[in-house]
């Protein structure tokens, strides 16, 4: 099977890249920007295809020489329905590194158009989702009757000029969690919690990550939030863009916000030396409780592996057509085949 990595060029992009050739894997890479995806195909030995994804002609000519695709460029609300489509047109499975839980919505409600494409649709390979979706599926397997699901995460460290990209976009629109089965606004940093990672205890904050969304296709569990840990200043800007949000959403001071966003994200050796922490605890209407908790990879190093995983998995045959998630498709230790991952059930 052959596969392309559509934003090849970006830093995780690159990341990805480089671990595939490493594996012995040729992808194709892809981008917008020839000189950028050019010198890095060299490099690696690899083909390249440069296009952007308002041209159909070519998305649909690379997208037939492949059988999946890792996209990698985002913010993906803005690019994830073209390769989506493409991805429909010529029978090719699909995969992301999104966290945008509008991205998971929009893919969900079209799991009857993958089904008759034939393909996989598989949003959030990387670290948002993948840890996250695979300790709430244990939860789950663990509390069947569970209606309640909290988890929460730290330890990301520096963020990328990509991340940062899609989180500018979005100052404003406040929080998410689920009720009900349902996906419910909240107002931006709406809760706090000590939270017990083993190692250290930290305050988290709600924030809108993309297990709102994937968890419950995974779970069922109808209820759902998600906490990470952040500075205390980080907390202070997010309550108080629940009263300027509007004012730094306008054209103008996204323009100026994005363009003061740093390029690349953190160094091999910050990858290295980094760690994420996870933890989650699954409820049943009783008030009867389990919990669990995670250690594995820095973030960027975490997608990277198991976005490549995911894609052995795929060339080794493993995939369902139509919407998937990660834990849904392959079961809560996935994550365990991940180099680095320990998981701990606390009494």
């Amino acid at each position: 099977m052959s596969f392309l990595i559509y934003g090849a060029n970006g830093y995780t992009g690159e990341l990805i890249a480089r671990e595939a050739v490493k594996r012995g894997m040729k992808p194709i890479l892809g981008g917008r920007s020839q000189n950028k995806v050019e010198p890095l195909a060299k490099e690696l030995g690899l083909v390249f295809r440069t296009f952007s994804l308002e041209d159909k002609k070519s998305l649909d000519y690379t997208l037939k020489e492949v059988d999946f695709v890792i996209h990698c460029a985002g913010p993906f609300s803005l690019t994830a329905t073209q390769m989506v489509n493409g991805c429909f047109r010529t029978g090719t499975h699909y995969l992301d590194i999104t966290g945008e839980i509008a991205v998971f919505e929009e893919l969900a409600a079209r799991t009857e158009k993958a089904k008759e494409a034939g393909v996989m649709v598989m949003p959030g390979v990387g670290f948002d989702v993948v840890p996250t979706d695979c300790l709430a599926r244990h939860l789950k397997d663990r509390m069947p009757d569970a209606v309640d699901l909290t988890l929460a995460f730290y330890g990301l460290g520096r963020i990328s000029h990509g991340t940062q990209s899609t989180m500018t976009m979005n100052v404003g629109k406040g929080g998410a969690i689920r009720k009900d089965g349902k996906i419910a606004g909240v107002p931006a940093a709406w809760k706090t919690k000590e939270i017990d990672f083993g190692d250290v205890t930290k305050t988290g904050v709600t924030i809108p990550w993309g297990d709102v969304s994937t968890a419950f296709y995974t779970t069922g569990i109808p209820n759902i939030k998600v906490f990470t840990v952040l500075p205390e200043k980080q907390i202070k800007l997010l309550k108080m863009s629940r009263y300027i949000g509007w004012l730094m959403a306008t054209g103008p001071v996204q323009g100026i916000l994005q363009s003061q966003i740093p390029e690349g994200g953190p160094s091999a050796e910050e990858r290295e030396k980094g760690k994420t922490y996870l933890w989650g605890r699954a409820e049943d209407k009783d008030g009867n409780s389990v919990e669990s908790r995670m250690q594995g990879p820095e973030g960027y190093k975490f997608t990277m592996l198991t976005a490549l995983r995911i894609a052995e998995r795929i060339i080794g045959g493993e995939f369902k057509p139509g919407f998937q998630t990660p834990a849904g498709c392959y079961g809560a230790d996935l994550v365990m085949e991940i180099e680095g991952v320990e998981r701990q059930d606390v009494s």
